[in-house]
């Protein structure tokens, strides 16, 4: 067994698609939409889903908001320079929302940042700085 997706309702299908894409450089996999549904899924990640799991956006047509969940906690990306990283977030318009740092009570470096919906992604230094 592996790990396929995580599945986040988002409000504005386009923006989400923007920030996952562009400001985090993941690559939207397949998107279709389901008119009699009237819903829209779009997959994004690094690697082909075959070989890794993927975010999978939920856009229900008539809705435009969702509150976030209490349940959710967030997804984690590992990236090699994690200063780099949220430098190159935020000159894309990106929320950093924790600077990066050794996360509370170790020595993991960690930071955060927000989606347009809400979500937290933390990204965890994966090399050593």
């Amino acid at each position: 067994m592996r790990i396929l997706h995580t599945m986040l309702r988002v409000g504005n299908l386009e923006k989400s698609l923007d920030f996952y894409c562009n400001v985090l450089n993941m690559k939207l996999l397949r998107q279709k939409d389901y008119p009699e549904g009237k819903f829209t899924l779009a997959f994004v990640g690094y690697r082909d889903e075959s070989e890794e799991a993927a975010i999978e956006l939920t856009y229900n047509w008539d809705t435009d908001h969702y509150d976030i969940g209490t349940g959710y906690g967030h997804i984690a990306l590992g990236v090699d320079d994690i200063y780099a990283t949220c430098d190159r977030i935020k000159a894309k318009g990106g929320k950093v929302t924790r600077e990066p740092g050794p996360m509370k009570h170790g020595s993991t470096v960690i930071a955060f940042v927000e989606d347009p919906n809400g979500y937290k992604i933390e990204l965890i230094q994966t090399k050593p700085a």
